[in-house]
């Protein structure tokens, strides 16, 4: 079943919902109407709960070149209109990021600019070896955000992203996984099927404690005063009171395996 729009495509198979990035004549490259269509498919997967886990991946054979640079004339120029983009696009990354469920990034071909920025915001990154990567605001005089840098030095420290940054540079998956960017990085032919591998094992896993780590992490990477303590201690506890932790100890002590339902 797809749901989402015609260039930003929502499909559910099983318990992964898959966003899939689909403008390959700009090799994924995010518009203006794809930008504004993040919120509610992460939203929609959200609050399906026969979704356990959302894989973010390109149409075709690459990830997302950057964000659609032929727009910028009509959406980036000028302070007001460069205002309202930032404020569209942080949105976006704030849905991405926010989700209580795990993502995946699947990443070959290009992972650019601003698709570099999503796949960021991702749990796990699996990349095919020779994808490339790089983030060329230097190379087009963009002034780029707090936040995004800010994740991108949390991820692979200062130095590399200063790298990163100066040179805007493009990076192989091997250097990529060298300095802590990835999570794995394979040959282009496994990449699919180890995403899916992945992705069954979490979709298998309770949900409520994947749930309750996720939240626990976002919360972690804020700083100490701005953090939500309260909804941590919640989703820990409902762990506790949940159907689930009786089904794990039954399949633990019968030596199966669990079927959890996600209460």
């Amino acid at each position: 079943m797809d749901i989402g729009t015609e260039r930003l495509i929502g499909r559910k198979e099983g318990g992964v919902g898959w966003v899939i990035f689909n403008n390959p004549a700009r090799r994924n490259a995010i518009s203006v109407d794809m930008w504004e269509a993040i919120p509610p498919l992460m939203d929609a997967f959200a609050a399906d709960p026969e979704v356990r886990v959302i894989v973010l991946r390109g149409a075709g054979e690459t990830f997302v070149a950057g964000a659609d640079i032929s727009q910028f004339e009509d959406q980036r120029v000028g302070a007001d209109a460069s205002k309202k983009y930032d404020a569209l696009t942080a949105e976006a990354f704030a849905a991405l990021s926010n989700v209580a469920k795990p993502t995946i990034a699947m990443i070959q071909g290009f992972c650019i600019g601003g698709g570099l920025a999503v796949a960021l915001t991702a749990d796990i990154r699996i990349s095919a070896i020779d994808a490339q990567f790089a983030i060329p605001a230097a190379r087009l005089g963009l002034g780029y955000g707090f936040t995004g840098l800010k994740g991108l030095m949390d991820l692979v420290g200062p130095a590399f992203a200063r790298e990163i940054m100066f040179t805007a540079r493009k990076f192989t998956g091997e250097e990529a996984l060298r300095i802590g960017l990835l999570n794995r990085a394979v040959p282009t032919s496994e990449v699919e099927a180890l995403v899916r591998d992945y992705a069954a094992m979490i979709a298998d896993n309770a949900p409520l404690t994947v749930r309750a780590a996720k939240i626990a992490m976002i919360e972690g990477l804020k700083d100490r005063e701005k953090r939500d303590m309260d909804a941590v201690n919640q989703a820990i506890a409902a762990c506790s009171a949940s159907d689930d932790f009786k089904e794990g100890q039954r399949a633990f002590l019968e030596k199966r395996r669990p079927a959890f339902q996600g209460r």
